[in-house]
């Protein structure tokens, strides 16, 4: 039986396009301009776009689908339903739909495993409390499964990933390290119990967005998902016109991840990223290249970065953890400068 993950070709790892070559290829593309409804597009690379229906509400939308990075095929559905619903948590919304994107190569993948696959995001969205009401399937050269995701929300309580305020804490709520623990995978070479560790927190929603958004001092919201935490954070700061200083030593880490990059086990998607944007990034001249690598590894269904007000960020940080981010921390600080990202 063929593994899922060698059937994913472009590298199975669901990577994003780098910001520079997604910018470069949205260049001259017509902008939404002359909707006033529209209130979240593509001006900031926010993470769902956001409508206006009336003051009291808005429907907010999504999708996000990849290739395997497992090849367990119901923990695929289940990653890939968990990461495409995290957008609507992250703008400050609850889900209420979800439409399946599928796409499958025929003749190399048996009916099972792709039922096992639907049933795994399936599964995900039954835990959100939502239906997978419809959706999309093709014949592909390689397996694709994602969803497009509708969520509902309070138009004064979207939560933007451009609204950091100087000063604001900025707290992250899941370790990183997923894309590390996808390349130690591909090599036979994850320790043991660190399949489960991933799994576990790749498939841990991110609802706890809905409820942040109730915080008045939350002030913005995103997910780090495949631009790493420098790549989502640069995103905040230049949406927010303001600096980010990380504290690299505070960045919450899966148990494995912070050995398996000394080692080597760094993802193609990591070099990239930092090719894309590390102008903006300021590093300490002594800061191990395995440590950057960690910044810039690519997350799938990654945890939330959140802004808030400085004085309730110990309240807002517990209210995280009780909620299930037993990783989450503070781990670093919005302040008034050049848009970019300072690492300390």
């Amino acid at each position: 039986m063929i593994r899922l993950t060698e059937l994913a070709h472009g590298g199975g790892c669901g990577c994003k396009l780098a910001p520079s070559v997604l910018q470069s290829l949205l260049s001259g593309q017509p902008a939404a301009a002359g909707f006033s409804q529209l209130l979240v597009g593509t001006e900031t690379a926010d993470d769902a776009a956001v409508w206006k229906v009336n003051d009291e509400l808005a429907v907010i939308a999504t999708t996000d689908f990849f290739m395997p990075m497992v090849d367990d095929p119901h923990d695929f559905g289940r990653i890939a339903a968990t990461n495409a619903i995290s957008d609507i948590y992250a703008m400050g919304g609850r889900p209420i739909m979800a439409l399946a994107i599928l796409g499958i190569p025929v003749t190399k993948l048996e009916p099972e495993r792709v039922r096992a696959i639907l049933a795994g995001g399936a599964s995900v969205c039954a835990e959100a409390g939502i239906p997978v009401a419809g959706g999309h399937s093709i014949d592909s050269p390689e397996p694709i499964y994602g969803l497009a995701v509708i969520g509902l929300g309070h138009p004064d309580r979207i939560r933007r990933n451009s609204a950091a305020r100087p000063g604001d804490a900025i707290l992250l709520t899941k370790g990183i390290g997923v894309g590390i623990y996808s390349a130690a995978i591909k090599k036979a070479a994850l320790p043991d119990g660190a399949y489960d560790e991933m799994i576990a927190s790749t498939t841990l929603l991110n609802r706890i967005g809905a409820e942040l958004a109730e915080e008045p001092a939350v002030h913005a919201v995103t997910d780090v998902t495949g631009f790493g935490v420098l790549g989502h954070g640069l995103e905040m700061a230049r949406g927010s016109g303001l600096r980010l200083r990380i504290e690299a030593g505070a960045v919450p880490l899966l148990t494995h991840a912070a050995a398996l990059a000394e080692a080597g086990f760094v993802t193609g998607a990591s070099h990239r990223n930092w090719e894309s944007y590390g102008a903006s990034v300021a590093l300490p001249p002594d800061l191990p290249d395995a440590r950057r690598a960690l910044l810039t590894d690519p997350q799938t269904s990654g945890g939330l970065m959140v802004a808030c007000a400085p004085e309730a960020a110990e309240a807002v940080l517990a209210r995280i953890r009780a909620a299930g981010y037993s990783l989450a921390c503070r781990i670093g600080v919005a302040e008034a400068g050049e848009p970019g990202i300072a690492v300390t």
